[in-house]
């Protein structure tokens, strides 16, 4: 997949587009990109996704308490990859941007500027200033200005459309396995280990200190997790706390800590990627450090059975 910066020089054969924040990369937006590949081999072109760098919600509402991102640039290139888009292009989202008709962004950038030959959108695709435009005004805009259009229905799970904001919620309650069900893909936390206060090591139970560079990152809620673990080419199983530590520290401050079993290799200065299984209970304060010590056994057998299953 090639990334454009911007729309200048992409020289994309006749580009069949689809765009949107795309966050998370869900099942959901799998079916419109999915249609979109269809549509492009329909329309002998090349697939294009278009999506925004930061989130149009920072740009339009920054006052707004931010609901934080699935997904960083870098991972939504990567599944948008795997899933077999050739063409990925990020336009940076300005409040200039932000200001454009939808009738506008349809002639100066997709059909202008990109020199689209078909459009593929959701169900509920809107945008635009205000978002006034939806599929009606572009229907006609697309008779008009002689591009195919083509409309993707919701995707329903349970009856329920697939949808960024629902996945949000349910890691926010810490429903992993829900988050990966309708992302169809185990939720991904990638940072650089960092040193800690090493009483991990102390009781036993080394952790790995994750740093999650990107602080838009939607976290999940305060506990113990069940996880798969990747860095540098080996993956390893694993225990993954989030929380305040309320039994060791007294700080308050929200630490990542990842405790790989069977696995002994120094990982400071390394890049880990944790996939969340499932969450094993909620965080809490224990009357001493040898209380915490045998819930973190019972965590590890816990853990092992779950992932076995898996």
């Amino acid at each position: 997949m090639i990334i454009h910066h911007g729309i200048q020089d992409h020289a994309i054969r006749r580009p069949v587009v689809t765009l949107g924040s795309f966050d998370g990369v869900h099942r959901g937006h799998l079916s419109v990109i999915e249609a979109l590949e269809e549509t492009a081999a329909l329309l002998d072109g090349e697939p294009v996704v278009v999506t925004f760098d930061p989130h149009p919600r920072e740009v339009l509402y920054p006052m707004e308490r931010k609901p934080g991102i699935l997904t960083t640039l870098d991972e939504k290139a990567a599944l948008l990859e795997r899933r077999g888009v050739t063409h990925l292009i990020v336009l940076p989202f300005t409040a200039g941007l932000g200001e454009l008709g939808y009738a506008d962004f349809v002639e100066r950038v997709l059909v202008g500027a990109i020199g689209i030959k078909g459009l593929v959108v959701g169900y509920d695709h809107r945008f635009g200033k205000g978002r006034e435009g939806n599929y009606e005004n572009l229907r006609q805009m697309a008779e008009r200005l002689d591009f195919f259009l083509r409309q993707v229905p919701a995707l329903e799970m349970n009856d329920a459309s697939v949808s960024s904001t629902k996945i949000r919620d349910a890691l926010a309650t810490g429903n992993i396995r829900l988050v990966n069900a309708l992302l169809g893909y185990r939720y991904p936390l990638t940072g650089k280990v960092v040193p800690g206060e090493r009483l991990g090591r102390r009781i036993g139970f080394p952790t790995a200190n994750l740093h999650v560079e990107d602080a838009r990152k939607s976290l999940p809620a305060t506990g113990v997790y069940a996880v798969e673990a990747t860095v540098a080419g080996e993956t390893a199983c694993g225990l993954l706390n989030v929380g305040t530590r309320p039994t060791v520290s007294t700080s308050g401050s929200l630490s990542i800590e990842a405790h790989l079993l069977d696995f002994h290799r120094d990982l400071y200065g390394e890049y880990l990627t944790i996939h969340l299984v499932d969450r094993l209970r909620g965080e809490r304060k224990f009357e001493n450090v040898g209380e915490l010590q045998k819930q973190l056994e019972l965590d590890k057998e816990t853990a092992f059975a779950c992932l076995s299953t898996q």
